[in-house]
């Protein structure tokens, strides 16, 4: 009896804390944020955004499937690596909006073509597949896209609204 009382604590704490962690609010970006800098941390699973030098919020993301490395061609599931820009905004994504990133560059697609494979490129910072946003901020436990970055579709709202095209984004390992 005292082993099964233990039992339904434990899961009944689990739950809780589950709970908890869902639905406790996050700090917001102000409405009025210009991000003009992304800097993404891929072994922290962090992704910085600053106007003017100052930080104005850090994100916890997902990467893809092999985020170890710089992205080399298409299907290889790995996140690219280095400077880029944002080159595209998508209201109507298949993953809530995205941002589109230039990836590839010039050295991208030489290395590429160096292996006899395509570079690929849609590469994103996107929400969550449409459908399954009520996931929310449990996909930070797996590295699930096939390269881009992902955050909750409340994140890529305030992300669509505060990054215009042009601005810069370096993807550090």
């Amino acid at each position: 009896m005292k082993k099964r009382k233990i039992i339904l604590l434990t899961i009944f704490l689990v739950v809780a804390g589950l709970l908890i962690y869902y639905f406790y609010p996050e700090r917001k970006l102000s409405n009025d944020a210009q991000i003009d800098n992304i800097v993404v941390h891929k072994s922290k699973r962090k992704m910085a955004v600053y106007a003017n030098g100052e930080l104005l919020k850090t994100y916890k993301i997902s990467l893809g499937r092999k985020p170890i490395g710089h992205k080399e061609y298409e299907g290889d599931r790995k996140t690219p690596e280095g400077v880029y820009f944002i080159n595209d905004k998508n209201p109507n994504s298949g993953y809530h909006k995205n941002l589109g990133i230039s990836y590839p560059n010039k050295n991208d697609l030489k290395h590429a073509l160096r292996l006899g494979k395509p570079a690929g490129g849609d590469i994103k910072i996107h929400g969550l597949r449409n459908g399954a946003g009520a996931i929310g901020k449990f996909h930070r436990y797996f590295d699930w896209t096939l390269g881009c970055i992902a955050v909750t579709d409340s994140e890529i709202d305030e992300l669509y609204n505060a990054v215009k095209i042009g601005t810069r984004i370096e993807i550090k390992p």
